[in-house]
């Protein structure tokens, strides 16, 4: 089987995303570039939850959508992938999933504020999609997703999810489950009917480019692989 290890490490993202309150039914999907064929990548197949995936369920897809390996049917929302891969060549994997606290948080009106160290890493590097609350079926609607993620970590969906994007899977899923919790903490801050200053922007900054090193990624990814056992 061709990318073994890619493979392996897209069955643990899946389970580790499901452990971490990621998952929705079969609902949201995962995926991985090919390291020498940027123009491929390997996702999660329909109908199947993330903590269900294989090494060999997964498709290979190439960036108009079309799976090249694999018998798998594919995402609908396969777009999204195709196109944010399309303008983003230093993303190497993403994921979309619906967490509570951020579509919570996108219904709120409200934008993530640094109220959290997991929102740091957050900080002036996410975007916000609110085109429509409907599947994201066709590249043009793919396009308005990559567009507005634009440079950033991570867009969220209005009403409807997130997508997360890094230069590994690692920097995917946990960057993931820090958004939801920084949205969490932040819905909770506000029930409270008050709110702290915030930290100046120079701090913020500090704590988000100590928290974006791929090492932290792999060091709590592998973590997380290892409370599944």
């Amino acid at each position: 089987m061709d990318y073994p290890e890619l493979r392996e490490k897209l069955v643990q993202a899946g389970k580790v995303l499901c452990a971490n309150g990621q998952d929705d039914l079969t609902r949201g999907h995962v995926s991985a570039r090919l390291p020498d064929n940027p123009g491929l990548f390997l996702m999660k197949p329909h109908s199947v939850g993330l903590d269900e995936l294989t090494p060999d369920c997964l498709l290979t897809i190439d960036l108009d959508g079309n799976v090249v390996a694999g018998k798998g049917r594919r995402h609908s929302e396969a777009f999204i992938h195709t196109e944010i891969y399309r303008a983003r060549p230093d993303v190497h994997a993403m994921l979309h999933t619906h967490p509570t606290y951020c579509v919570a948080l996108t219904a709120s009106g409200e934008p993530l504020r640094p109220v959290s160290q997991p929102a740091a890493l957050f900080h002036q590097r996410l975007g916000l999609y609110e085109d429509t609350i409907n599947l994201i079926r066709t590249p043009e609607m793919g396009r308005g997703v990559a567009v507005a993620l634009a440079a950033n970590r991570a867009v969220l969906l209005k009403h409807h999810g997130i997508v997360c994007t890094g230069a590994s899977v690692e920097e995917a899923v946990i960057g993931a489950i820090m958004l939801e919790n920084a949205a969490m903490i932040q819905l909770v801050a506000d029930a409270s009917g008050s709110r702290a200053d915030p930290f100046p922007d120079g701090d913020i900054e500090k704590l988000r480019d100590a928290l974006g090193k791929q090492e932290q990624f792999t060091i709590n990814f592998d973590y997380l692989v290892r409370r599944l056992r």
